[in-house]
């Protein structure tokens, strides 16, 4: 089975407050792969992880960060495909925007129906959706001082419109804040340990989920 993971600079493994990436088996998703084929599922994960990426907003600095804008061909490129991770939304609160968490979930909202409308071969199953809330932001450090000042309250609630989005869209939900917070060096990224323990603890409901397919 193949698996998609569709996020941001979280879960690109960026190093906070430096511009260098942890290695797959250090990221999530390698984390997540390791535990499910330990557990006996055959798995592939596949990345596709832009820093800056929104859910469907544009940066005005970079070129590329909507993350409406491809998806559906995305989807096409890796079908078949077991399930797709959606792990967006940090990014939607920079100060370059005044989103809300409301907001930000209509645009995962916008995303889950890209995925579901898009041209897959005939006879490849449509893939089951899992979104997951991002840690939220905390107090912006560093360099990420004034790309994110302001974005702890403006993120505020983000898990429970996510929860919301997800029942409304019939989608999977897992809460990442639940498990980890974000690192005290940047106040947005994931530090290596992190990783590890959103990896593994990802891995038991989506290895559920697996079993069901």
């Amino acid at each position: 089975m193949q698996l998609l993971v569709y996020g941001d600079s979280l879960t690109w493994g960026i190093i906070p407050d430096t511009r260098s990436r942890l290695p797959f088996a250090e990221r999530w998703p390698g984390v997540m792969e390791a535990e499910l084929l330990r557990a006996g599922r055959a798995v592939r994960v596949i990345e596709d992880c832009l820093n800056g990426r929104r859910t469907v907003w544009d940066d005005p600095f970079k070129s590329g960060r909507n993350g409406l804008v491809g998806l559906e061909q995305r989807i096409e490129v890796n079908s078949p495909l077991a399930l797709v991770v959606l792990m967006l939304g940090t990014n939607d609160f920079q100060s370059t925007h005044h989103n809300s968490a409301y907001q930000s979930a209509q645009g995962v909202a916008a995303l889950v129906r890209a995925i579901r409308r898009a041209p897959i071969e005939p006879g490849m199953p449509c893939p089951a959706i899992m979104i997951v809330s991002p840690p939220p932001p905390g107090s912006a450090a560093g360099a990420m001082k004034e790309k994110f000042d302001g974005a702890r309250e403006r993120a505020e609630g983000l898990s429970n419109a996510y929860r919301e989005v997800a029942t409304e869209l019939n989608c999977h939900f897992f809460d990442a804040g639940a498990v980890t917070s974000v690192s005290r060096v940047d106040g947005v990224h994931l530090d290596a340990d992190q990783h590890q323990m959103l990896g593994r603890e990802l891995a038991v409901p989506v290895g559920t989920l697996l079993r069901k397919l």
